[in-house]
């Protein structure tokens, strides 16, 4: 019999509750300092972050070794069989190969890593979906088949205060950072099909960019209905706002407000607004 375990990493953005209620395992990406070292969702806040980024600008790297061994040894304890590992773009970080390389050193976990293209709580989505399909009984092979074509329903979009963070972080991807800081430029970001970021829409200033970002969710509930997630960084008067203008569009089937995790928001900075949704 099977016993399968969904496994991803912080940049899912689900909070421990939510991991808990699900019973999804995570490998806590590290977030660094000139002096210390955090793992997201364990050791450190989002809050934590932004007090911090005025005075240093931290890096973020793959789980530790240690800790992935961790997580996978209580598996194997567990009596867990298979494990399937839903992973951050592997256009944006290195996490991917990270868990394949971990389970190659377990072979008793017959595993599959699944390259979400994709981050934040889009990808937390994506694991929300995986978790209840093992609820529901499905086996390991039938989830793998799922798990293209939820991703295909599943989108983000986000918009910044600044580009800043994201250049430093060195996730600039197709964006033109240095336009948007001299024009005044507030792109709207998404990723491409090879989950690398670019800039979907150019709009100035900022409330033209919430307005364009309603604009692009009324075009995906055009098409069907839509659970639609807003997302928030460091910015909850502005999100809260923001929700309120699309809880009367038509199509909306569920509307909720997540805070973006601390590895987000290293390369976010305060004052990103975003939207996770995904077609029903």
């Amino acid at each position: 019999m099977q016993k399968i375990a969904i496994l991803t990493d912080s940049a899912s953005d689900l909070s421990i509750e939510i991991l808990k209620e699900n019973n999804i395992h995570l490998f806590p990406l590290r977030i660094i300092y000139s002096n210390e070292e955090f793992e997201d969702k364990i050791t450190i806040t989002p809050e934590e972050v932004y007090k911090k980024l005025p005075i240093e600008i931290p890096t973020t790297s793959l789980p530790s070794p240690k800790t992935s061994e961790k997580v996978l040894k209580k598996l194997e304890d567990e009596g867990y069989t298979h494990v399937i590992a839903i992973s951050v773009s592997s256009g944006l970080s290195g996490t991917f190969n990270a868990f394949r390389l971990a389970l190659e050193e377990h072979p008793n976990l017959i595993s599959y890593v699944y390259d979400s293209k994709i981050i934040g709580f889009p990808q937390g989505v994506l694991v929300l979906e995986a978790s209840r399909l093992v609820k529901n009984g499905q086996s390991f092979e039938d989830i793998i088949k799922e798990l293209p074509k939820i991703r295909e329903n599943i989108t983000g979009y986000f918009t910044l205060n600044t580009l800043e963070y994201l250049k430093k972080g060195g996730r600039i991807g197709r964006l033109a950072g240095t336009i948007g800081q001299f024009l005044h430029l507030k792109p709207i970001i998404t990723v491409d099909d090879n989950g690398v970021y670019y800039a979907s829409n150019k709009v100035r200033g900022r409330k033209q960019s919430l307005s364009k970002m309603i604009e692009i969710l009324q075009s995906h509930l055009n098409e069907s209905k839509c659970n639609v997630w807003v997302l928030e960084g460091g910015c909850m008067d502005e999100v809260l706002a923001f929700s309120e203008s699309i809880k009367s569009l038509d199509n909306v089937n569920f509307m909720g407000i997540m805070p973006v995790g601390a590895m987000v928001a290293v390369h976010s900075g305060p004052g990103m607004v975003g939207l996770a949704i995904q077609k029903i």
